[in-house]
């Protein structure tokens, strides 16, 4: 786990101390070392630069940029299987230096070309610059694991792992797109391909691209290599419920045990949830070695899984560990997201994934996590929902859905008997005022991931902002394998996984200089489940229902069975008490207007109905405050 850095300056206006200050930009990605490589060739300026956090091949072998021959390389990832890789390669008479996964990558690349990433399990970003083709190959990996920004204009090629980068390079033009900014109102990130400025993107996963130096004008190809749809759009699998079982542990079981491949220390994340408890149950049942697995809790917030995942860590026998914060901490880490989280992000979970990274880094290197068991095996509460009440919902009339929905406008959530105390129920019910208006599955789809209603967003937003073309409007799945259930995980597979739950674990991690790492995102997992029958994942009212099956061969389902509690921030108190200063700083008319992208009368109204009781404004005053925070950090 890395960082990459890096530029194509056709205009030859670029320094190599330039490269020097975007690198060091992201040095806590890397604390281990960082290295630039700098050429002007006839066409252009190039640059290379890496900061490294040495994971595997501590040795100076596996510093990088990388040379073999007429190919340079800077890489942040793991290739999990590159020894196996490296063996093939060595039958056909290739010659190693060291024992790095990177040097693997280039033997390979020198060997099969793009052919190669069909041969790679891991999570990555790299890009190889070949001096003979005169040529960038920049690749992301499957699932979108590692982030890759660039950006393009006037002859000006930028490359990085994170944003920060960017602005170290003079001629870095940061203009808004306030399309994207209407995509944060409505999603709290911004959607892959697109970015919070202009002529600035995220490479999409799955897909490498190529950027021609000499041909004018300069070309940049973009080619997809890898599609979760090519795995949803078969028939389903006719196998028992016992065979699906037993290759599902098997897959599992490989994915995991790859991801202990380092030479550096290796931890869990444990939260007590399936999820976690399967990775860690998995890994620990043929060790002999004591695991390390770290659990968080805030108990002041009332978020505390500590008690559940040390029974879970006491059964399996890992050697576990407690990390307790205070609500002071987790407040005090606030105005320092904006800087970690170079693009508006409002995932408050982010807040506790940090703290427990910083504190797993006083121990571990590296950690596992068990993000994506819900994508791949069904297990969000917004499937559940669909799959009870999608067909209820749509055969009652619309003039009586439209009803309910106008009445929930009046009634404050808060006042909602028993519910209002439910876990993210006055979000939930925000929502589920759009849901009423249509219950089609995409509709559903749309309304449980947006925030704002395109009614509201035409209230806040002082211009009129395009909906921008994601993969939420995908209909990439065929009508022949269409079923709800593997719409919404599709989707979620492409969208919220890949920018709010990736992009979340991986600035949290690297803000602490720790490699975190996901089993589950092995892209051999997702084949193999897109395939599995919907009841097998979802059986009779119960999510994940085989990963619990697996897990019950291991821990017993007394110790898992409660409500899914997630990392529940109390937003709403926050903003009403502990926050409220911050709230007026950021939120008034003066900054506002002055600023220019929100309407004031909007916010206003907002502001005064959430603290006069609407709760279920929560998440959208926290939207509003994300924005202003980050706008103040790198606008200013």
């Amino acid at each position: 786990m890395c960082g990459i850095v890096g530029f194509i300056d056709w205009q030859k206006k670029s320094s190599e101390s330039v490269l020097e200050d975007m690198t060091l930009s992201i040095q806590h990605r890397g604390p281990d070392g960082g290295k630039v490589r700098f050429f002007q060739t006839e066409s252009s300026m190039v640059g290379l630069g890496h900061r490294r956090l040495a994971i595997i091949d501590l040795s100076d072998n596996g510093k990088q940029p990388m040379l073999l021959n007429h190919l340079w390389i800077t890489f942040n990832g793991e290739i999990y299987n590159y020894t196996e890789i490296k063996s093939e390669l060595t039958r056909m008479g290739h010659q190693f230096v060291g024992n790095s996964d990177t040097e693997v990558i280039l033997h390979a690349y020198e060997q099969w070309g793009e052919k190669c990433l069909e041969k790679f399990i891991g999570m990555f970003t790299f890009v190889i610059y070949d001096t003979q083709k005169k040529e960038l190959f920049c690749v992301r990996d499957r699932a979108g694991v590692k982030p890759f920004f660039y950006y393009y204009k006037d002859g000006l090629f930028l490359f990085a792992s994170e944003l920060k980068a960017f602005h170290k390079h003079p001629y870095f033009y940061k203009e808004i797109n306030l399309d994207a900014v209407g995509a944060y109102m409505q999603y709290g990130n911004v959607p892959t391909p697109h970015c919070i400025f202009e002529n600035t993107y995220k490479l999409n996963p799955g897909h490498f691209l190529k950027v021609d130096l000499v041909s004018k004008p300069n070309r940049l190809i973009q080619t997809r290599y890898w599609n979760v749809y090519d795995s949803y759009n078969h028939a389903k699998l006719d196998i028992s419920f016992e065979e699906a079982k037993t290759e599902t542990e098997k897959l599992l079981q490989s994915a995991c045990d790859y991801r202990m491949v380092a030479d550096v220390p290796v931890g869990i994340f444990l939260s007590g949830g399936y999820d976690s408890t399967c990775v860690t149950a998995l890994l620990q049942k043929e060790r002999t070695e004591k695991l390390k697995t770290f659990t968080i809790g805030v108990p002041d917030i009332g978020l505390n899984e500590a008690p559940y995942a040390k029974d879970i860590a006491k059964h399996i026998g890992t050697d576990h560990t407690e990390i307790e914060c205070t609500q002071k901490e987790a407040l005090d880490l606030i105005p320092d997201l904006p800087y970690y989280f170079d693009e508006p992000f409002a995932d408050s979970s982010a807040i506790p994934t940090t703290l427990v990274s910083k504190m797993a880094r006083k121990e571990v290197t590296v950690a596992l996590s068990a993000d994506a068991g819900d994508e791949i095996f069904a297990g969000y509460n917004r499937y559940d929902y669909l799959l009870r009440y999608g067909k209820k919902l749509e055969k009652i009339p619309g003039f009586a859905r439209h009803s309910l929905s106008g009445l929930m406008n009046i009634v404050p959530s808060n006042t909602i008997p028993i519910l209002k105390n439910k876990y993210n129920f006055h979000n939930r019910y925000e929502k589920l005022k759009g849901v009423l208006k249509d219950p089609s599955a995409e509709r559903i789809m749309l309304s449980l991931s947006q925030q704002y209603t395109d009614k509201q967003m035409r209230g806040v937003l002082t211009f009129d902002s395009k909906v921008l073309p994601t993969a939420y409007i995908s209909k990439e799945l065929k009508k022949e394998f269409f079923t709800p259930l593997s719409y919404m995980m599709a989707i979620d597979y492409q969208t919220y996984l890949v920018d709010d739950i990736l992009q979340k674990v991986d600035r949290s991690t690297m803000t602490a200089s720790l490699e975190g790492r996901e089993p589950f995102l092995d892209h051999r997992v997702i084949e193999w489940a897109a395939q599995l029958p919907d009841f097998y994942k979802y059986h009779d009212g119960d999510k994940k229902y085989i990963i619990k099956q697996i897990v019950h061969q291991y821990v017993p389902q007394s110790l898992l069975d409660r409500p899914k509690m997630g990392f529940a921030i109390p937003i709403s108190d926050w903003l009403k008490d502990d926050l409220r200063e911050y709230v007026e700083s950021y939120l008034n008319q003066k900054t506002i207007e002055e600023q220019g992208v929100f309407n004031w009368k909007y916010v206003e109204r907002l502001k005064k109905a959430f603290y006069s009781g609407k709760k279920e404004y929560d998440m959208k005053m926290w939207y509003l405050l994300m924005f202003q925070t980050w706008y103040e950090r790198w606008m200013k």
